[in-house]
């Protein structure tokens, strides 16, 4: 009876272990890659003057004019390059 409830343990923390390694995966790879935005369109969620914040997929994102104008807030733009993890973006 103790070595049922042994080789039980033991198949819990090798499956619990499994899935934390796992976990880990998924999220060190959700933050690399290529940024796969350039070309979407986004919502001026604050007034870009001369940075603000735009909406590109559900995700809030610090945004500047790649033409240096000011943007009003709910105007559609479109996402054209990105400068550290600032949005570039135009007035579609």
């Amino acid at each position: 009876m103790k070595l049922v409830l042994l080789i039980g343990v033991l198949t819990s923390v090798a499956a619990l272990a499994t899935l934390v390694v796992v976990a880990l995966y998924v999220h060190k790879r959700a933050g690399t890659g290529d940024i796969k935005l350039i070309g979407e369109l986004a919502r001026v969620e604050t007034k870009l003057d001369p940075e603000g914040t735009v909406i590109v997929g559900g995700e809030l994102w610090r945004a500047r004019s790649i033409s240096g104008h000011s943007i009003s807030a709910r105007v559609q733009v479109r996402v054209v390059s990105f400068e550290d993890h600032l949005v570039l973006v135009e007035v579609c």
